[in-house]
């Protein structure tokens, strides 16, 4: 997939939005934070809507990352088809442009068999690109190589602390530790002047119902514990030895996938197992609060409890309103 186009959007003027098609029913988007239930309620929408499921999570591209991500078994789809889920190899950049691209088809194929397209995932930018009018600027490969010599040399830390004093609202919404993602957002700044201003308010390309769920922060941040310990427990050092042969620590996206960056840091002694552990909980929950900071920006977004027993009812009622 190529990177030319990677990471920074800018969206399409108004004059889109008049020629959304109607003649079919919305795509369902179900969206919202890490580990408040979006997988269950993406395949229970599916099955009762004679859907088929879009995956919008940036790492469920990767073939073999699968228990560090949570990507939904073979067994859990229960028969449903699962669309853009394993198309990278480790050592493959994600760009989102590329998967906007994947992801637009999939939407196609589906209504064309007479389907409801259901998009989840928690990467709030490959759900706008799905979705929304987006155009993607390129890139100057003299800047960018200076800039991931940089990365090498100082560290994405020191790349985050220049983006902070150059564009506070660009750093608030990327990981420090992202490094390939902060050396986007600094290029765009070269180039541009800032990153946040080529995110305009979006527009969209394709109606779209966008269900959020999400948990009080006291209940997900235990269930993020939980789902951490249930991954060391299936197997997510072995799954990283593996992929480590693969050439994940090669690879600039997959590398730095929640979970297996701090067990691939273990295994290069930077620290032991325990602390890679408690540094994968500890980014989990960081990453969610910049996950809800995306959403709630987005008033398009029907939010649901998802503890509520009646949670599927609620969203097939969102869901038949707007057919």
């Amino acid at each position: 997939m190529p990177t030319r186009t990677e990471g920074v959007v800018q969206l399409g003027s108004a004059s889109h939005a008049g020629s959304l098609p109607t003649l079919q029913p919305p795509v369902i988007a179900v969206v919202g934070p890490t580990a408040a239930g979006k997988t269950a309620l993406s395949i229970a929408l599916a099955e009762a809507l004679d859907g088929e499921v879009v995956n919008a999570d940036s790492m469920q591209l990767y073939r073999g990352m699968d228990i560090g991500t949570a990507k939904v078994t073979e067994a859990e789809r229960r028969g449903i088809p699962h669309h853009v889920f394993d198309v990278l190899d480790v050592t493959e950049p994600a760009d989102v442009a590329s998967y906007q691209q994947l992801a637009r088809a999939a939407i196609a194929g589906i209504r064309a068999r007479g389907r409801r397209p259901v998009l989840v995932g928690g990467s709030g930018l490959y759900v706008q690109a799905a979705l929304d009018e987006m155009d993607f600027p390129g890139t100057d490969p003299v800047i960018r190589a200076r800039l991931e010599a940089e990365l090498e040399r100082d560290g994405s830390a020191a790349l985050w602390e220049r983006l902070k004093a150059l564009d506070p609202a660009a750093a608030k919404a990327i990981l420090a530790s992202n490094g390939r993602r902060v050396v986007r957002a600094l290029e765009v700044v070269e180039l541009t002047g800032s990153f946040t201003a080529s995110l305009p308010v979006p527009r969209a390309h394709v109606e779209a119902i966008r269900i959020g769920v999400d948990l009080d922060t006291a209940i997900l941040d235990e269930r993020i514990e939980r789902r951490v310990r249930h991954m060391w427990d299936a197997g997510l050092l072995d799954e990283v030895r593996a992929l480590e042969k693969q050439g994940l620590r090669k690879g600039r996206t997959a590398s730095r996938a929640l979970g297996y960056q701090q067990v691939l840091a273990h295994f290069a002694g930077e620290y032991d197992e325990a602390e890679a552990f408690r540094l994968t909980v500890q980014g989990t929950r960081r990453f969610v609060r910049r996950q809800r900071s995306w959403f709630k920006r987005d008033g398009r977004i029907e939010w649901l409890d998802a503890a509520d027993p009646q949670l599927v009812p609620a969203a097939l009622a969102r869901a038949a309103a707007r057919a």
